[in-house]
């Protein structure tokens, strides 16, 4: 194998190298968010701005407002612990039908003027799913 020859595959190596270092270190900060309470993320907004963040609350009463044009839901996120502790949420997309007053919910996005905007919203199921409240329920 001649000198030049060689040095081509050292260089295509550590190109490839460096590629795939730079796919995992931007696939890990990229999926990297923090998952928090309400009243954790309100602490923390007061720190520094949220811009990748994953929530967990329940939908606070009185508070559900859906768009006029059907897609989405705006709605406060209360602190499981701590029912004072609020974040307003807006969402836009499909609304999960076990969403309501009370459900426990896990959104994912970023805070912006005060408002979270979720990017995904998904709901705890209800017990009334669960094997041993089915068996007593049939």
């Amino acid at each position: 194998m001649t000198k030049k020859l060689r040095s081509v595959y050292i260089v295509s190596f550590i190109f490839f190298v460096a590629a795939i270092g730079y796919m995992i270190f931007s696939g890990i900060s990229q999926n990297s968010v923090y998952f928090l309470n309400v009243s954790e993320a309100i602490a923390q907004e007061k720190k520094q701005p949220l811009l990748s963040a994953r929530l967990f609350g329940t939908v606070a009463p009185n508070t559900i407002v859906h768009p006029e044009d059907g897609l989405g839901v705006s709605f406060a996120l209360e602190d499981a612990e701590n029912k004072t502790q609020t974040i307003q949420v807006q969402y836009k997309g499909v609304v999960p039908d076990t969403f309501d007053v009370g459900s426990e919910v896990i959104i994912e996005g970023s805070m912006q003027n005060n408002v979270f905007m979720a990017k995904t919203l998904m709901t705890k199921c209800p017990s009334k799913y669960q094997k041993e409240n089915r068996e007593k329920n049939a």
